[in-house]
């Protein structure tokens, strides 16, 4: 049985940025298991700008971005394997993987960091009546044939659903000639970043139809037209207001799932909210010495914060390894998401156990204007900001003080809410 500190499922952004932090604090072996055939994940077919805002001060394209991370890795000579499937992860930190080169093999742990990403939501959660025609893509599935495999979809096409994959696909077939009708989204806003909405809509003249959805795809062999409908409060198509589009391809941009398969078959205790798992300040799931980060903890909107969340992760993991400690549960406080607030990551602190400052994430549940995030210990207030606007597609945070809570050493809950004044 091999043997490693700390083994990291996933080689995406999250995991190449855990793998480095924990190199750089103290973590001596390390091991990155990768399923595709190199490092990057998805960053690898996202050829459009704007990453590394943040992190590098600097425009970058996803493969750019995905290369600085991947020279620091090389550069600490940290351990990876690539084409290599995890199959399973035991409470005992034995992980089983398989690859062509080793076979099955089995690596024993003394820490875990999952950051095995998303899914897509495919068209068999959406329930789209109609046949099961060739032309329906997620939309994920054309970036890739796009950008890596250099084969264009269609040439007419429908995207349902405002994610940034999807917006920035809407922008992308145009690029290449493909005649972009509609993007239909079946909520009343948009779940992409407002900046995605501008460049790749707006500046196309690409129109978004807010509170609709397809009801019909037609065609037997190909797609040959979709039919979309205005949808009422309870998101029901209204009758009459169907409208036909002619066209050749279907792209859907309808939601990120974590992929956590196996942190369920771990034990892992997950959020129903975000779907992924629940964490302490730490970022330590409920099973002691499994840590997670990135989209496999909660979709994020910019790849800046999956790398900032993933280097704490392996930080916190290194930490670990070299206190041998679990943490104490019973002294964890919970936070909690109230009015307004869908969930936040982390979700729970430990005070005394906490670094000098916490940065809280959360999302909210709809477009709010004018508002305060307020931040409450028990009854009493510590924080109370403004904001001008917030939206689902766009991620939001509060920043914990350790001093502030210490102050109350009584304290059965923190509550993270939204409030008019």
């Amino acid at each position: 049985m091999l043997k490693y500190e700390i083994v990291i499922v996933g080689g995406g952004p999250a995991g190449l940025a855990a793998a480095i932090a924990a190199k750089e604090h103290g973590a001596a072996s390390i091991l990155v298991l990768e399923r595709d055939g190199e490092l990057g994940g998805i960053l690898n077919q996202c050829i459009h700008n704007g990453f590394g805002l943040h992190t590098f001060k600097e425009e970058l394209t996803g493969p750019e971005y995905a290369a600085r991370f991947i020279d620091r890795l090389f550069q600490a000579g940290i351990t990876y394997k690539l084409n290599t499937m995890v199959m399973d992860i035991s409470a005992d930190k034995v992980v089983t993987a398989i690859n062509r080169e080793d076979g099955m093999i089995e690596i024993h742990a003394r820490a875990v960091i999952l950051a095995m990403g998303c899914r897509e939501r495919s068209r068999g959660a959406l329930n789209i009546p109609g046949f099961r025609p060739a032309g329906v893509f997620s939309a994920g599935t054309a970036q890739r044939l796009v950008n890596i495999e250099g084969c264009l979809p269609g040439r007419k096409i429908v995207i349902l659903g405002s994610g940034d994959i999807g917006l920035i696909m809407a922008r992308r077939m145009a690029l290449e000639g493909a005649r972009v009708q509609v993007v239909a989204e079946l909520l009343p806003y948009s779940s992409g970043l407002k900046r995605n909405i501008v460049q790749c809509l707006d500046d196309f003249g690409i129109p978004l139809k807010l509170r609709h959805t397809v009801v019909n795809i037609h065609g037997k062999k190909r797609v040959e037209g979709v039919t979309i409908a205005q949808v009422d409060e309870r998101q029901k198509p209204i009758s009459g207001s169907e409208i036909y589009y002619e066209c050749d391809t279907l792209l859907l941009s309808c939601g990120l799932i974590p992929e956590n398969e196996l942190s369920k078959t771990l034990g892992v205790q997950l959020n129903p909210v975000t779907s992924g798992p629940l964490v302490n300040e730490c970022l330590e799931t409920s099973v002691e010495g499994i840590f997670a980060c990135g989209n496999v903890l909660h979709v994020h909107d910019l790849v800046d914060f999956v790398s900032q969340e993933a280097a704490a992760a392996g930080t916190y993991a290194a930490s670990y390894i070299k206190n041998s400690t679990g943490h104490e549960k019973s002294r964890d406080i919970p936070i909690s998401a109230e009015s307004g607030v869908r969930y936040t990551v982390p979700n729970t602190v430990h005070p005394q156990r906490m670094e000098e400052k916490l940065t809280v994430r959360f999302r909210v549940g709809d477009v709010y204007k004018n508002c305060y995030v307020s931040v409450y210990v028990d009854e009493k207030r510590l924080i109370h900001r403004k904001k001008q606007v917030m939206a689902p597609g766009e991620m939001e945070e509060v920043i914990l003080n350790k001093e502030e809570l210490e102050a109350y050493p009584g304290m059965s809950k923190i509550t993270v809410k939204l409030e008019e004044d």
